[in-house]
């Protein structure tokens, strides 16, 4: 791991997260924030949001603001870009603990956030998901065509993720979850895929086991 670099280099970094209309808001939201001990990780998620590129950094190190301790308080919107920084942060609890604040939003530049958090490791982001999201499971609501539409103008990121959500399955949750479909990530990737089929009109392609498939079995 590398130590921080140049400031404007991060800031650079954590600007490319959102669309280009949102660089003011998100620079006022990084003067709130603390300093970082290390720089973002190296690793990013490029993925397309409404026909602009962005990429998502894959963990941030900055202790979180103190509440009330900036002297303009957050708008709205800055609000929620915090809430999807920290949704990124190195500790476990506090990437659920913001999560929980943007996933009733309806912004498309929020949904990359939670689809990447519903690749990784932590049981309880994914329930967090799964009960935060409940139009996921509503054929025609909102929530669909929100993730729908994401999942459709990024498909290889889908991909990936769902080959995350089998690998974490088959390495660490197999004895407790022998059946890949009780496991809670398959459940969120089923309804990720309902709602690519629904936006798209099409059976969306599947990287992962069905749901019925035990611990003898592997990704396709």
């Amino acid at each position: 791991m590398q130590p921080p670099r140049d400031p404007s280099n991060v800031t650079h970094v954590l600007v490319a997260a959102f669309p280009a209309r949102l660089a003011g808001a998100v620079q006022s939201v990084l003067a709130v924030m603390p300093d970082a001990r290390l720089a973002p990780a190296e690793s990013f998620e490029v993925v397309e949001v409404q026909g602009e590129t962005v990429a998502i950094p894959y963990r941030i190190y900055n202790e979180e603001p103190e509440t009330g301790g900036s002297e303009r308080p957050l708008t709205e919107t800055q609000q929620v870009i915090l809430h999807c920084l920290y949704s990124r942060h190195s500790d476990g609890r506090v990437r659920q603990r913001h999560l929980e604040k943007i996933m009733a939003s309806s912004e498309p530049w929020v949904v990359p956030f939670v689809v990447q958090l519903a690749g990784e490791y932590v049981l309880e982001i994914l329930d967090a998901i799964s009960l935060g999201v409940p139009g996921l499971a509503a054929p025609g609501s909102a929530d669909r065509r929100l993730y729908g539409e994401f999942i459709e103008r990024n498909p290889d990121f889908f991909a990936r993720t769902e080959r995350r959500v089998v690998s974490y399955w088959s390495c660490y949750y197999r004895r407790k979850y022998e059946v890949f479909g009780t496991y809670p990530g398959s459940a969120l990737m089923e309804a990720f895929r309902a709602a690519a089929s629904e936006h798209s009109g099409v059976q969306w392609p599947r990287h992962a086991p069905p749901p019925s498939a035990t611990c003898s079995a592997g990704p396709p």
